[in-house]
């Protein structure tokens, strides 16, 4: 069984969701570490201009390093009815737009809290449209207790893995001898990201890879499953 982690993040790119329909059984970490200035806030779109990030902004004065799981949202700034408009502004003619923009409407108008549910809400309105059936589990209710590499492990353990895919960066920080030890074949994504119809391109040399999964979406509706991989 093929097991692989990750945390939530915002309106995630395609390799995630690849990672995720490549396994068994995936593990969202929330008990892990919130990173600025990454992935878990923000993701980017395509413009007119080539592309733009949409971000939420959370609150990070005086907390320290936080958990992923406790990170709030600041709703002092109205990110919401930015991000609203800017699907609108960017995505408005796209051909599946009618299609998807209902659940993005209905997201923004609501007050969220915590950061991690804003992802977790998106991420699952993706799986679903992109006919994703993995089984997913959260590392906060595995009782995992180890960290970095040992934690990986213990993850598959508790759900009885013998593979683990792990992202490309993987490559860098894990420890390759502990999971050889532990009998679990270690594998790593190596995603090709394909090339689809996107707003604003005048031939396939003017193609943006790594937007949000929004884009892909919003721009080839049922054909979204086949063209990610």
């Amino acid at each position: 069984m093929i097991v692989s982690v990750h945390q939530p993040q915002y309106i995630p790119w395609l390799g995630y969701f690849d990672k995720i329909a490549h396994s068994d059984s995936f593990v969202f970490l929330e008990e892990v570490q919130y990173k600025p200035r990454e992935y878990q806030n923000r993701n980017r779109i395509r413009t007119k201009d080539g592309s733009i990030w949409l971000t939420v902004p959370v609150i990070s004065k005086g907390k320290g390093r936080q958990r992923i799981c406790d990170v709030g949202i600041d709703n002092e700034f109205d990110w919401r009815r930015q991000h609203l408009l800017s699907l609108q502004s960017f995505y408005g003619h796209a051909r599946f737009f009618d299609k998807f923009f209902p659940f993005f409407e209905d997201t923004f108008k609501r007050q969220w809290e915590k950061l991690n549910d804003l992802n977790l809400h998106i991420i699952n309105f993706m799986l679903k449209e992109l006919s994703i059936n993995t089984s997913l589990f959260f590392d906060s209710k595995l009782g995992i207790t180890k960290t970095k590499t040992e934690r990986i492990i213990e993850i598959c353990n508790k759900l009885n893995a013998d593979t683990y895919l792990s992202g490309a960066g993987g490559r860098v920080y894990l420890e390759e001898e502990k999971f050889s030890k532990a009998g679990i074949k270690l594998i790593y994504q190596d995603y090709k990201h394909p090339v689809y119809h996107q707003q604003y391109m005048k031939n396939s040399g003017d193609f943006l890879p790594f937007m949000s999964t929004i884009d892909l979406l919003f721009n080839e509706g049922p054909e979204s499953r086949s063209i990610l991989g």
